[in-house]
């Protein structure tokens, strides 16, 4: 696989703590679920030579990459233009977009027992949530069929891709681009994670083993997790190994040996596969 997966969830409320970011952890399950891992995610607020930037970043990286937020038609909802200008291309309304929003408009209608009138004013403001990069393509919403969309460059297996700020509606459509794009990806190589509670030892005293078990076993990850304050555990590190499950255990044996030999007192282990 020649790309990464990265997250990019847009919006002051987050910055300021009016809300609480859900997006990353679901994400990072979501990929979970299907054998993949998330490799960076950034924040950003409202301010839209920021998210121009940051967009541009994410359309040259070459990954594929979910961005959340920012894609109503309120005058603080900036990503569909951000994303038309990091692009270097207009703004144009989808026709498919159009056809779906029209039929959203045109069902509310029916349901308030009210006239369809589409040229009304909060109608055609409607319309502008169809309003995306040229060249783009639709990401279905299941929830009020007001589409995401995506843009990607030809052939090409990366792009980035739009859903709402609402978990609701952006969580499904994370799921359907994965699984409509990225499924040959899916457990493509089993993956472990070997690690043990290491008590009354210093990062300082345990990186020279880090240090030689990298060297050793280049394919492997080496991790230290320190923690002052575990509820069951108290003061100690988190050490361990991850990587193909297939070349993990060497690199665990190694890790003990190690471990022992530096005379450290081991608590429980864990082992996580994915």
């Amino acid at each position: 696989m020649s790309f990464q997966f990265g997250l990019i969830v847009i919006g002051d409320e987050i910055l300021s703590g009016k809300r609480i970011d859900k997006h990353l952890c679901r994400v990072i399950e979501l990929l979970r679920e299907r054998g993949l891992s998330l490799a960076w995610s950034e924040y950003v607020g409202d301010d839209a030579q920021r998210i121009t930037a940051t967009l541009r970043r994410a359309f040259a990286s070459g990954d594929v990459v979910f961005c959340t937020g920012g894609i109503g038609a309120t005058p603080d909802d900036h990503t569909r233009e951000c994303a038309a200008q990091a692009l270097g291309v207009p703004a144009v309304l989808h026709p498919e977009a159009q056809v779906l929003i029209d039929a959203r408009i045109r069902r509310l209608a029916c349901e308030n027992g009210e006239p369809y009138e589409p040229t009304r004013a909060d109608n055609q403001q409607r319309l502008k949530m169809g309003v995306f990069p040229s060249g783009a393509h639709i990401i279905p919403n299941p929830y009020n069929q007001i589409p995401g969309f995506f843009c990607a460059p030809p052939g090409s297996r990366a792009a980035v891709y739009f859903v709402p700020g609402f978990s609701v509606m952006a969580w499904p459509m994370i799921a359907w681009v994965l699984d409509t794009f990225y499924a040959d990806f899916f457990h493509q190589a089993a993956r472990t994670e070997h690690s043990v509670v290491v008590f009354d030892s210093q990062e300082a005293l345990l990186t020279p083993l880090m240090e030689a078990l990298e060297r050793e076993h280049p394919e492997i990850a080496v991790f230290c997790l320190p923690s002052v304050d575990h509820p069951m555990h108290g003061r100690h590190i988190e050490l361990g190994v991850k990587g193909p499950s297939g070349l993990v255990a060497p690199a665990w044996e190694a890790l003990l040996s190690g471990l022992h030999q530096v005379g450290a007192r081991l608590g429980p282990e864990m082992v996580r596969s994915g």
